[in-house]
This record gives structure tokens, sequence and C-alpha cells, in this order.
């Protein structure tokens, strides 16, 4: 199945250390020679997935909309060589350029600026950098690729309010309460038709459900692919050829990627399916519409998922072109990695938390779709 991304944050980094803080396009720079970060989270993080769907969306049945995608960013970096190591995409040359916020975004909300999916996706300005602030303030030079990355952070009082209306900003500061660095806010709607099977478990799964879910997971994502350098070789088996580099002509848009729908794949596999179930179940025999929080995944074990009464839950298809990986009680994949309800959390997944963390994590992303080395700045497998 064909499967386009949620969410895209694009970021520009500025050794002017220029700020766009109120969203808008303030002092970008129109010469060459020189970078514009930008966030967006592209047409789905504006509206949502709907059911049925014809690109993304969830197999179970469920319209998943959102009111807030916010999300704390920091240290733009900009480094030499990115091609130092093929086989460790982790590895680069020095630090040549870096941009600090913290910035918190809501990808939601979108910006003024066309964003890298075309004319629908809306992005909004972070910054700009035109020279090289941690090497000298040297000139960035017109034929040389740079390696680039950036980190989702914790929330923080120190951090810059790009596009955040009233409620953002209060939803902000739960944010710091808790720690989170990423936080999804919106409604789940059952939507499914059709659907195999018909199970009566799911006759007890609320038809609506809030959510507020706040992910604990600062990430570095480093030495990112770029698709704006095809048709350019990449190395390896990689999908894009490593960086970012300027023009002579004019200014460069390094766009970073937030792909929302990792949270709610079933499996660690780049692009697994989505779903919702799993988190419904928690609010079985709820008389109002229930607010799903994360750590109500707490102590569920993703590889045999029961509702909050101990009943299983089966798998759930509500499209043709969905077929479960396996019959029974609805099991989440964790690869390699060991499931460990009592384990050390930096080396097993203890419970359906940490698998949604899990995938969480990996979302960070340049240009739409170039994915980047996943360093984990918390307590998990890596």
């Amino acid at each position: 199945m064909k499967r386009n991304y949620l969410g895209i944050l694009g970021l520009v980094a500025s050794t002017a250390l220029t700020s766009a803080c109120d969203g808008s396009d303030t002092s970008s720079p129109s010469a060459g020679g020189s970078f514009v970060f930008t966030a967006s989270g592209e047409v789905l993080a504006l509206g949502g997935y709907d059911f049925p769907f014809t690109d993304a969306g969830f197999v179970d049945g469920w319209e998943v909309k959102f009111t807030e995608l916010l999300v704390t960013v920091d240290k733009i970096k900009v480094t030499e060589n990115p091609d130092l190591d093929p086989g460790d995409e982790s590895k680069t040359g020095k630090v040549v350029a870096e941009v600090d916020g913290p910035w918190v975004i809501d990808l939601h909300k979108g910006g003024p600026l066309a964003g890298k999916g075309g004319t629908d996706e809306k992005a909004v300005q972070i910054a700009t950098l035109d020279k090289q602030n941690k090497n000298g303030d040297k000139p960035f030079e017109g034929d040389t690729r740079y390696g680039f990355g950036f980190d989702i952070v914790p929330a923080a009082a120190s951090a810059k309010l790009v596009n955040l209306d009233e409620q953002g900003k209060a939803d902000y500061e739960l944010m710091k309460e808790k720690g989170y660095a990423v936080l999804y806010v919106g409604t789940a709607t059952f939507k499914g038709t059709a659907c195999t099977p018909a199970d009566p478990e799911f006759d007890k799964l609320p038809k609506v459900v809030n959510f507020k879910l706040g992910f604990k997971s600062p990430t570095s994502y480093l030495n990112c692919q770029n698709p704006d350098n095809d048709p350019a070789k990449a190395l390896g088996d990689e999908e894009h050829q490593r960086g970012i580099a300027v023009k002579a002509n004019q200014a460069v848009t390094a766009q970073l990627t937030i792909h929302t729908d990792h949270p709610f794949w079933e499996g660690f596999v780049h692009d697994s399916p989505a779903h919702f179930d799993q988190i419904a179940a928690r609010y079985v025999g709820a008389t109002s519409t229930p607010t799903a929080l994360l750590e109500d995944l707490i102590g569920v074990d993703p590889t045999a998922i029961k509702d909050k009464n101990g009943n299983s839950l089966p798998w759930r298809s509500c499209t043709k072109d969905y077929a479960p990986p396996g019959a029974g009680t609805m099991h989440f994949d964790t690869g390699s990695i060991p499931v460990d309800p009592t384990g050390d959390p930096a080396k097993t997944i203890r419970d359906l938390y940490d698998f949604a963390t899990y995938n969480q994590s990996t979302q960070g992303h340049l240009s739409s779709d170039g994915l980047c080395f996943v360093k984990r700045n918390y307590p998990s497998p890596q």
C-alpha cells in the first residue's frame, strides 16, 4: 500500500541567527550561498487522516484529526563530509555551523510558506544560515555537500514560540511540566464499515476518542539523506544522497520532516500499517468521550494486546488492501528487540508505551522523506 506522510517539519538554520518566531518570513536570504530552514507538517498534519483513505490512513477504520502537533526543536547542525563513512550514516566531519533554539512549532497550524510537498502543504520559517559560524565565519562553498542534522528536545521555558495560539501555549506548559518533547492533540472517530472480523470485542470500544499523547523522547537526527539531491547516486542501499549544498544564485531551503503516523505503526519496519484500536481498547466501558493518554499504554503487552478489562483484542481490517500479519490476538512486531515487562528500558521494550515511543522517535526526516540516523537520547534500545 502506498503511504504518504503526515508531518513534515522543515527547519532552517542561520548563522546570521535570524529567527522568525511569529511565523513570518523575516530576513530570508535571497542571495546564493545560504540556507533557509522551514517547518511544515505537510498536508496530513493540517487535515489529518480521513477514512476511507487513498494514500495514507488507519487500516482499522479510524479517522484521525489533529488540533495541535507540538514539537520542540533545537541545535540545527551543518557538518563537513556527510560521506565520511559509507557504512555508518551517523559519522560526519566536524560541525561547521549551528543554530540553537529551542523552538516550539505547531505543525497542525503550518505557516505562510509553500512546503516541499506541493501547493497544499504549508511551512513556517525558523531561521537562516549564511556562513559557517562554527568555522571562522567562512562562507559555504558552492561545490561542497554538507551534512545536516537536528535535535528534538524536551519542552523548555526558553523555547521560542513560533506559531502557537493561546491553547497551544497552555498545552506547552503541560509539556514542560511532564517533560514531553512532542505532543499530539486531536480526536479519533471510528468510520469503518464492512470490517473483518465481526468480533463482539469491537462493540465495546468507544466510537470517539479524544487524545493528548505526550512523548518523552528527545532524539538527534544525524546526517540526513536529502531527496532534493536526486537523481544523484546514493551510498550503498540508502535511498537518497546525503547532505545539503548551497547554490550560487539562490538560497536553498532545507525542510525537516516529522512523519506523525509513526507512533501508530504495528511494527518497527519503516512504513508499517497504522492502527488506533490498541489505544481505543484502553477505554472500553467509558460513559463519555475519553481522552487517551500515552501513559495509559504503560504495562500493556505489545505482543498480545488486551483491552482495559483484560480481554484479548483481535486484529481488525477495514480496508481491502490490508491483511493482518497473522490470526488471533493483535500483536505488534518488535523485530530483534526483546520484550520484557521488567527489563532494562535501554535494552528491551517493556510495554506498548515503549513500543509507540520507539516508533515515534524515528519520525525525523529531511525534505519530506530523507532518512536520518536516529540517536535516541532517552533510555531505549538503539
